[in-house]
């Protein structure tokens, strides 16, 4: 394993972590976290049902910190590593931060828009281009997700049950 590999996963490790924290919370278990200079300097899970915010995903999150940790909305060197594929909306967030290396765990086949349903940060109309590392700790990643959602079902048929014995 290479010593990028090794950081990779490192700080994948992390932002599993911030999934998990939105797994206890009850949403959907996507973490992030930015990197600048080896060290953490923004952290974020999704939070859009708690912070009744629909733009609370993970990436704006993390960035949001990121950003006031430094006192720069410009994150050029930073990178940032999260649990899933971003989406449309996190995407050109990361275009208009200037995030320097984008790094994921799992894709996610219906709204991941950096290799899954489209290629979006391959358009040539954007300014700036993105160094881009897909499937880092993916299962761990895939996992976490699979194990909200079976919960989810599980609680949903649950609560169907018990509404069809009243």
């Amino acid at each position: 394993m290479t010593e990028q590999e090794q950081t990779d996963q490192t700080f994948m490790k992390l932002a599993l972590e911030q999934g998990q924290l939105a797994y206890d919370a009850g949403e959907v278990p996507v973490g992030a976290v930015v990197v600048l200079d080896g060290q953490v300097i923004g952290r974020g899970y999704n939070k859009p049902i708690t912070s009744l915010d629909p733009s609370a995903h993970a990436e704006v999150v993390a960035l949001r910190d990121a950003a006031l940790n430094i006192g720069n909305y410009r994150l050029s060197k930073a990178v940032l590593y999260v649990t899933v594929e971003p989406c449309t909306m996190c995407s050109g967030l990361l275009v208009h931060s200037r995030i320097a290396r984008l790094v994921y765990g799992t894709t996610e086949p219906k709204s991941g828009v950096i290799e899954s349903a489209m290629c979006l940060l391959d358009q040539p109309f954007y300014n700036h281009k993105i160094e881009i590392s897909g499937g880092v700790l993916a299962k761990e990643a895939s996992t976490l997700m699979s194990e909200f959602f079976s919960m989810r079902r599980a609680g949903k048929k649950k609560l169907k049950k018990a509404t069809q014995t009243l």
